[in-house]
């Protein structure tokens, strides 16, 4: 039977460990590295390791669960009313520890590999079209000709955002094409006087 809890807060340069017994009891407090981390927890028996539940949370999981450690995490907002002091590395670690030890505490399950590539894959996806329909929005409100879009499907969106850009600068071209067809127009327009004149003058002479 595991008689030992290590509780982890994770950080970016150095993690801090606190190692109890299963009724409470403090055994050792640490601050260590990432590789030190994992040399020290290579060194441990199996025991119980808790962390709190975040980005890096489920790659540490599977990390100590290859080396024969039982892993939960707690959702952070279960061991905030835990800290004993001011909030630090240490007071983290430890209250990680008094909250797995409470008997109605709700653990989350670790993610595999697989599941958090998913994760990323969704959460990606989701951000690229709050900024394609984001996008689209603002383009439209910078013209408030182009109300809806006509085309279909996701390549119309995009399509309707590549138009919707150039809208502006097609009118203006459109504005100067006007203005040159309407001096060709008016030069044939002449031309076509000019000579009809001259035939009828030409006939009555």
């Amino acid at each position: 039977m595991k008689d030992t809890m290590i509780g982890v807060d994770l950080a970016k340069p150095v993690f801090q460990v606190h190692g109890a017994s299963m009724a409470g009891e403090m055994k050792f407090r640490k601050k260590l590295t990432r590789e030190q981390f994992r040399r020290f927890m290579s060194d441990q028996p199996a025991c119980l390791v808790v962390f709190e539940a975040c980005g890096s949370a489920s790659y540490w999981a599977r990390e100590m669960e290859t080396l024969g450690h039982d892993v939960k995490l707690i959702a952070p907002q279960y061991v905030w009313p835990f800290v004993k002091r001011q909030k630090n590395g240490a007071a983290d670690a430890e209250a990680i520890v008094i909250a797995a030890r409470q008997p109605e505490m709700r653990f989350v399950a670790p993610k595999t590999a697989e599941q958090q590539a998913k994760a990323v894959m969704f959460r990606s996806r989701e951000r690229l079209v709050h900024q394609r329909t984001e996008l689209v929005n603002a383009l439209r409100a910078a013209d408030g000709r182009l109300t809806r879009c006509p085309l279909k499907g996701t390549t119309g969106d995009a399509l309707f955002a590549v138009l919707c850009a150039c809208g502006h600068k097609i009118r203006k071209m459109l504005a100067h094409l006007r203005a040159l067809l309407t001096l060709l127009i008016g030069a044939i327009l002449s031309a076509f006087k000019a000579d009809r004149t001259q035939a009828i003058g030409g006939a009555a002479a």
